[in-house]
């Protein structure tokens, strides 16, 4: 019989639906039956595409003797963390400050007011039945103990928090960003640290706009730290299994140093900004970069092959894109994706099949479980034309496999990073199409994600759930519909950008300088995150900092900058210590040094030379430059657009910094020619 999950809007509550524990969604009725029954919670967090999070309900959750033991002890509570990010951040806070360390799923005991008083992470079906039994035991006979322990913890996680007072980071203190990068980084392999690496997606993008600004395009100097960093990363993760070789798109992460065995689970929000990542890093022509003519073309190709992913496997019929891909298929993970000798035979014969294991670097013994390799492209292929049909036949072959399960839920903050980076490598590609996947997701966030003006964070098949837009949620999507204002001229974008702006200013401010991660008037939780730092997707404040940056530089507004401002001065303290979680900051860091500047085009949406200025600008004006489009007839209320009209019957470029501009340009050369000047 289903339990209390069947109505959920979450693939990853449905999923534990029909389990035999009885199972409560994140509400206050559950906390109410825990009083009522005098009980401690269970609170159980995890999402989709995880694999542990599989395994621990496999073991445990759909175990009749487990579940009876916790149905007659506790009241269990299933968290989607996707879906309610600010419960899964006060508890996983609560996780590493007992524990040391976090992760996924998340295993929170807390007393009936939610106060957290054992923690813990994946656990064996045998350990956890002992567990299950201690704590209901503890709570029998040593209540005072863990009623006091959580207040401590609450106390202690729910103290102000506010950073030194300090100005947003000038040069010196970008430079010692890419100084502590230079320190981290892995010569031999790319990336950051070690095993597990993490795509540094954020980072890519603040190295490849530190190197645009310190290496000037007049001059001929050698490529610096930044630039070698970011394209020694990106070569490394193109060529190993981390990236799908036959299909595009980029798995979470990799468990060895070297990139080779990715956790194979597909993220919608990694492979939004690294298509970002990876669009800007190409945009230039190889010789302004640390790249050969070949690996730029082999990176511009990743690009283009990930943007054909998201909208082949991950775009829903609503027009959004859904989360991720599971890990697992058949049960196990990887199955999908990995290749053996003999599987190569059977689809392409022996020549082809030899050919191809020298190629993807498929051998007996293999690199993953049961002698089975993940593809790998360590090498140009020597026969393009080969290659090719070869991969074109093993991914055909591949469709037969069952694939992997899609957590179709959409959500706001992820999709909003797919629209900036469909948008921006659709115009640079010359793919118009991908432009339009970034506006039909734009178009379901305006209608379905937008309930009585304020932005809901999750939809599935058209709609709504019921969890708040949190911070992230209103700068990503405030970012993709700037970014899309930019390349398709509709000035409806922006000026929904600015409302989730308003919202972002008047709601999530601290008073510091700074935001929180939920609203104001947000569900109030034991302690009200607040985290400056990076993780998988940009921190919040970081995220709102590159969108009021950028909104400011197309309306004037001062009150945007300054609050951008504010919430940059952060990155002044984290450059040094905490570089690697500070990326999405260092890079509207190096917007603000430019200015930023700001370009608006003007001219007839069906002439092709306007189409050129725009991926002009897009192509040479510095990282985080605000673009405006517009016909020269009608301002749309865009403030950038004001009184800029075509010269002479041709389409016209206006370069500006803080609305002083210069002269008007309709050639691609001039423009690149202002845009590229000291």
């Amino acid at each position: 019989m289903p339990n209390r999950l069947s109505d959920a809007t979450s693939p990853y509550l449905l999923q534990h639906a029909d389990n035999p524990v009885e199972w409560w969604p994140w509400c206050e009725e559950a906390f109410a039956e825990a009083r009522r029954r005098d009980v401690p919670v269970l609170i159980s967090v995890g999402y989709s595409a995880c694999h542990w999070c599989h395994v621990m309900a496999h073991e445990s959750f759909e175990d009749r003797a487990t579940a009876d033991m916790m149905n007659g002890r506790f009241v269990n509570i299933k968290v989607d963390r996707e879906e309610r990010p600010d419960v899964d951040a006060v508890y996983m806070e609560a996780t590493q400050a007992m524990t040391g360390q976090g992760g996924w799923p998340m295993t929170v005991f807390a007393t009936p007011d939610g106060a957290p008083f054992y923690c813990g992470t994946y656990f064996p079906r045998e350990y956890f039945q002992r567990l299950l039994d201690g704590v209901a035991s503890a709570w029998r006979d040593q209540r005072a103990d863990l009623i006091d322990q959580g207040k401590r913890v609450v106390d202690a996680l729910s103290a102000p928090r506010t950073l030194p007072s300090a100005q947003p980071p000038g040069p010196d203190r970008l430079d010692l960003a890419v100084r502590a990068l230079v320190r981290d980084y892995d010569n031999a392999d790319g990336g950051f640290g070690n095993e597990p690496k993490f795509p540094p997606s954020m980072l890519l993008s603040f190295l490849v706009a530190q190197d645009e600004r310190t290496r000037p395009y007049q001059t001929a100097d050698e490529p610096t730290p930044a630039a070698l960093m970011a394209g020694g990363t990106a070569l490394a993760m193109a060529r190993g299994g981390i990236y799908d070789q036959l299909g595009g798109g980029f798995a979470r992460y990799s468990v060895d140093k070297g990139w080779v065995v990715p956790h194979f689970e597909k993220m919608l929000y990694d492979n939004a900004l690294l298509l970002r990542a990876y669009t800007r890093m190409t945009r230039r022509p190889a010789d302004r970069t640390a790249l050969s003519e070949g690996e730029h073309a082999a990176l511009r190709a990743v690009a283009e092959e990930t943007a054909d992913w998201m909208v082949r496997d991950l775009r829903t019929a609503e027009g959004g894109f859904a989360s991720a891909l599971d890990a697992d298929s058949e049960g196990e993970e990887g199955t999908y994706y990995v290749w053996t000798p003999a599987q190569l035979h059977e689809v392409l014969g022996e020549e082809d099949a030899d050919f191809a294991a020298r190629t993807f670097l498929v051998t007996q013994e293999g690199t993953f479980e049961r002698g089975a390799s993940v593809l790998q492209l360590p090498a140009p292929p020597t026969d393009r034309w080969r290659y090719d049909r070869v991969r074109e036949a093993l991914l055909t072959a591949r469709a037969e496999r069952v694939p992997p399960a899609r957590d179709d839920k959409v959500v706001a903050a992820w999709n909003g990073l797919a629209i900036a980076g469909l948008a921006e490598a659709g115009a640079l590609l010359q793919r118009p199409d991908l432009v339009d996947a970034a506006r039909g997701a734009a178009e379901l966030l305006l209608t379905t994600h937008m309930v009585d003006g304020r932005l809901v964070r999750t939809s599935r098949d058209g709609r709504p759930g019921t969890s708040a837009g949190v911070l992230e949620d209103y700068a990503d999507v405030a970012e993709g519909l700037l970014a899309l204002h930019g390349v398709t001229g509709q000035a409806r974008y922006a000026h929904e950008a600015g409302l989730l702006l308003d919202t972002v200013l008047e709601r999530f401010a601290d008073g510091d300088g700074g935001f929180y991660d939920t609203a104001d008037d947000a569900e109030r939780l034991f302690s009200r995150p607040q985290d400056p730092t990076d993780g998988a997707t940009p921190s919040g404040r970081f995220a709102a900092a590159s969108a009021l940056l950028t909104y400011a530089a197309l309306t004037g507004s001062e009150r945007h900058r300054t609050a951008a401002e504010s919430a940059l001065s952060a990155v002044s303290l984290l450059a040094e210590k905490a570089a690697r979680f500070a990326g999405w900051g260092l890079a509207a860091s190096e917007a603000l040094l430019t200015g930023p500047r700001a370009v608006a085009v003007v001219g007839d949406p069906a002439d092709p030379a306007t189409d050129e200025l725009v991926r002009t600008a897009l192509r040479w004006a510095p990282l985080g430059t605000a673009l405006s489009r517009g016909d020269g007839a009608d301002d749309g209320g865009v403030p950038l657009l004001r009184d800029r009209a075509p010269r002479g019957g041709r389409p016209t470029a206006y370069v500006c910094e803080g609305f002083v501009c210069k002269l008007p340009v309709t050639t691609p050369e001039d423009l690149r020619d202002q845009l590229t000047t000291i």
